[in-house]
């Protein structure tokens, strides 16, 4: 199976803590995060995903705050040097995002107006508990 996943989502998945707009949202996105551990292929999307299921802002498949979203999908692409609808194996995405924006400090640049962002702000990655 290939997961749909919006690009920015690869930094959301590093800080994820078990918070998020509802019940729903909160399981489903644990769920997803499951499933990527085991490493499968993803499809990289700038557009509602297989996490945004449960989000509130999903309108039937339309996303309310999509124009801000879309900005960090378009700039996670472009820092790891990745294109809407490549697929890639999930392990691969996670290190490209961790190499080329967590470890640069840019993760604030590309997402900090994000109602999320103290989340990630305060949340430390040990350099043993990063997934390389």
């Amino acid at each position: 199976m290939i997961y749909r996943i919006r690009a920015h989502h690869g930094m959301c998945f590093s800080f994820f803590e078990g918070k998020g707009y509802s019940g729903e949202f909160i399981e489903n996105m644990q769920r997803i995060k499951e499933l990527l551990d085991k490493n499968p292929e993803v499809c990289l999307l700038d557009e509602v995903d297989d996490v945004c299921v449960g989000c509130p802002n999903n309108q039937k498949g339309e996303c309310t705050s999509a124009g801000k979203v879309q900005v960090y999908d378009r700039q996670v692409l472009e820092y790891c040097q990745l294109v809407p609808g490549m697929r890639i194996r999930w392990k691969d995405f996670e290190a490209k995002v961790r190499e080329n924006i967590l470890d640069k400090g840019r993760r604030e640049k590309i997402c900090g107006n994000c109602e999320w962002n103290e989340i990630c702000k305060n949340f430390s990655l040990q350099p043993t508990e990063r997934i390389l």
